[in-house]
């Protein structure tokens, strides 16, 4: 006689299986999504910039103004009327 207890072991298995696999796709849909919502948003500033070349100035002022009213919130020293702030570390992420 035969034992039946083996295959729906195997069966168990294969089905943990195909739920890790389901799992690891999903995964990797969700990075891939991901990855073309940044490339479609680093595009668009692409054509953004190309189109409108005073646009860089415009964000760069923006950036700068942003500074100074976080530091005028925060009570830091204002900088002099001359003296530009830093905005290197100011950038726009566009991640979700």
């Amino acid at each position: 006689m035969t034992d039946f207890s083996s295959p729906p072991e195997v069966q168990r298995d294969s089905t943990d299986d195909i739920t890790k696999l389901n799992k690891d796709l999903e995964r990797l849909i969700e990075n891939a999504e991901h990855i073309s919502v940044q490339l479609t948003w680093m595009s668009y500033d692409m054509v953004a910039l190309r189109t409108s070349p005073d646009l860089e100035s415009s964000m760069q002022k923006l950036a700068e103004a942003f500074l100074r009213c976080t530091a005028a919130v925060r009570g830091e020293n204002q900088p002099e009327s001359g003296e530009v702030p830093d905005a290197s570390g100011t950038t726009l992420n566009y991640e979700i």
